[in-house]
């Protein structure tokens, strides 16, 4: 007989197991773990940013057999798939546009499955469940839109068949071509990029710089505190309220302690600046920065020649600087398309929304090739 298969909508992940969550999750991305997502719910990181979770979940006859993380939202903040504008056309046309329903991972414009299965052989049929809810709960309660952000490949059949309006956005990574080191890096360069970064990174040394790069089991908690600090700074001088709390970086030190990285620089004997990555199996994911001097290079340093000399050092293959700065270019990370998927209720807004994709889509094609055609590596000079 075949399997019998249920979808239910959670308020919360913590009266969910977390191993059998995690079962669902063998992409190598920390994003999607339930000890990352809970920790968000259980360290007040969401409702007074306007996510409020939402998530499914799919039950089998042996148990969980699939997820999609999902929140309810009340803004577009954190999602970095802008859609500003589509919601001031929806609300002058008469409409409310949030809430809508989002399945993403807040604040963190990361690449990943969003419809969660795990090996299981009957993906297909999950993925087409979940999604099959998720569209009913926008229409059983009103809601104006479904949004999934930055997903991944394996999920993007489920998504055609449904379908979905695909949106395109870049994003800047750095690809390990089995570099033994980082002057082996810096030899794939263009002469003229190769003596800019070793400019930069002589200044930051020659400031009296001394770096430090923790794994999560050797950050202290006084060390989370100042680097808390720092990325509170950047919010306030940026965007306004800082989302993520100290108390939910400190967890990461216990719940995911081979999965977080950070990355402090001293000077003098004191802190003056921090850089917090996440690790996948493959993957440096550079995620936040703040600092309390600004010195010329100190965030390239730490964002990206320390992620980049981490990466190599430990053979992963790449390096996520996530979305915007074409800045990135010039020291090695390249763009890479990423994919989001739409579905807008009213069919007008549907249509007149397509037709504005359309547009987008040929022009972010042409601005990725430009993009591709001023890489910094000796092949493409």
């Amino acid at each position: 007989m075949p399997e019998t298969l249920t979808v239910k909508q959670f308020d919360s992940l913590a009266g969910l197991e977390p191993a059998a969550w995690n079962a669902l999750t063998d992409c190598g991305n920390p994003f999607v773990s339930h000890e990352y997502l809970f920790g968000l719910e259980r360290h007040d990181c969401l409702a007074d940013h306007g996510w409020l979770p939402s998530h499914l979940c799919a039950f089998g006859d042996g148990g969980l057999i699939g997820a999609m993380p999902m929140y309810a939202r009340t803004n577009s903040y954190g999602e970095f798939v802008f859609d500003w504008a589509w919601a001031d056309a929806y609300e002058q046309a008469g409409g409310s546009y949030y809430p809508k329903l989002v399945s993403a991972i807040p604040f963190a414009p990361v690449i990943g499955p969003r419809l969660l299965t795990g090996d299981h052989p009957g993906a297909g049929a999950i993925r087409a469940a979940l999604l099959a809810r998720a569209l009913e709960m926008v229409e059983a309660s009103a809601m104006s839109s479904f949004h999934c952000l930055f997903t991944g490949a394996a999920d993007h059949p489920a998504f055609a068949q449904k379908h979905l309006l695909e949106r395109l956005t870049c994003q800047y990574h750095w690809f390990n071509r089995g570099y033994r080191d980082f002057q082996d890096f810096l030899d794939s360069l263009s002469s003229k990029r190769r003596k800019q970064i070793r400019r930069e990174r002589r200044q930051v040394a020659e400031a009296g710089i001394e770096v430090e790069v923790l794994r999560g089991h050797e950050i202290r908690p006084e060390q989370w505190k100042v680097f808390h600090e720092f990325y509170c700074s950047t919010f306030y001088r940026r965007w306004g309220n800082p989302r993520l709390t100290l108390e939910f970086f400190r967890s990461l030190s216990e719940t995911l302690p081979d999965r977080t990285l950070l990355i402090l620089a001293r000077r003098a004997g004191d802190y003056i600046a921090g850089a917090f990555s996440m690790l996948g199996s493959d993957t440096v994911f550079g995620r936040h920065w703040g600092c309390s001097e600004h010195l010329p290079f100190l965030h390239f340093e730490l964002c990206y020649y320390q992620t980049i000399e981490f990466c190599i050092r430990h053979g992963l293959r790449s390096v996520d600087a996530g979305v915007q700065g074409e800045h990135k270019l010039s020291r090695g990370f390249e763009p890479v398309m990423a994919r989001s998927f739409h579905w807008i209720r009213h069919p007008g807004f549907r249509k007149a929304v397509a037709e504005y994709l359309d547009r987008e889509t040929r022009e972010m094609n042409w601005y990725l090739e430009e993009l591709s055609n001023h890489l910094p590596y000796k092949s493409a000079d």
